[in-house]
């Protein structure tokens, strides 16, 4: 029978990554990994609307900022920086060690998340809008 190599419709590979997973990861890293990922969202609610949010995954000890997002007129107020915190609360929870997240570099959220205390781990060269990113961490413990 002829391997056939075909674009996979949105959720069509899903199983075989549910069932596969700890394999390839244990493959990669030489060592059977226990992967337990998990996501956590933070809203931060003025009545009935929201003025920010932040999307938290943790996996394997380490915490990664997926999203935070501030509406615009909210900004300034110190909302993304509790979110922040809270997020630092729920990793330290879960016994991780740092936290990561990657922005464009040399722009507003990097400076933000300075302020915050995290530090450039790299700064990595992108050709997609000719924009580099910068990958920043915080060590919690």
């Amino acid at each position: 029978m002829p391997l056939e190599i075909e674009r996979a419709k949105p959720g069509a590979a899903d199983a075989f990554w549910r069932e596969h997973d700890r394999d390839w990861r244990s493959e990669l890293w030489n060592f059977r990994v226990v992967w337990h990922e998990q996501s956590h969202d933070l809203m931060a609610r003025d009545g009935d609307a929201i003025a920010g949010s932040l999307r938290l995954r943790i996996a394997a000890s380490l915490a990664h900022v997926d999203a935070l997002y501030v509406v615009a007129d909210r900004r300034r107020a110190g909302i993304g920086g509790l979110l922040l915190a809270h997020a630092e609360e729920i990793a330290n929870y879960y016994n991780c060690h740092k936290m990561t997240v990657e922005v464009f570099h040399d722009r507003p959220a990097q400076r933000f998340f300075a302020a915050c205390g995290y530090n450039v781990d790299a700064v990595l060269p992108q050709h997609t809008f000719k924009l580099d990113v910068a990958v920043l961490r915080k060590f919690l413990l």
